[in-house]
């Protein structure tokens, strides 16, 4: 804390922090101003201004403020529909394959079964497995194109 104190009193007390404006004129009558100063020169005050703001000023502000709000707004819904899309659409390419896999499967031939409630084997006939191919083939043609 004593440093803190320290290093604002020596940054006040240097000459660039006592540095003012000047304000002088040269013999041809035109008015300058300058950081240092110079015969005849006197010091000015400035004073930072304060800009006060009217009421069609501050509602022109929020106006605008709303509308930029708006528009990230809409950046962000269209961002997280874009991401939703395009989740979708590897969820489809995604069974697609699947599908395509398991009608490649049922194509190469061989024999088919599922288990019964006993869990003995149940084979499947070949109109069974050719409604089966059927039916994976227009899944795909359907989802797929």
């Amino acid at each position: 804390m004593r440093i803190a104190a320290i290093l604002v009193a020596i940054m006040l007390a240097s000459p660039s922090a006592m540095a003012g404006i000047y304000r002088w004129v040269d013999p041809e009558g035109n008015v300058h101003f300058d950081a240092r100063p110079r015969p005849g020169a006197e010091q000015v005050e400035v004073r930072p201004q304060v800009v006060e703001r009217d009421d069609a000023t501050r509602e022109r502000q929020a106006r605008t403020e709303r509308f930029f709000d708006a528009r990230r707004q809409e950046r962000q819904e269209r961002q997280a529909a874009d991401e939703a899309a395009g989740a979708r659409q590897a969820q489809r390419e995604q069974e697609c394959h699947q599908l395509s896999e398991r009608l490649a499967r049922l194509s190469h031939g061989g024999r088919y079964f599922s288990a019964d409630a006993k869990g003995e084997r149940v084979y499947y006939s070949d109109e069974e497995i050719g409604a089966a191919r059927r039916q994976l083939a227009s899944r795909i043609s359907q989802n797929c194109s």
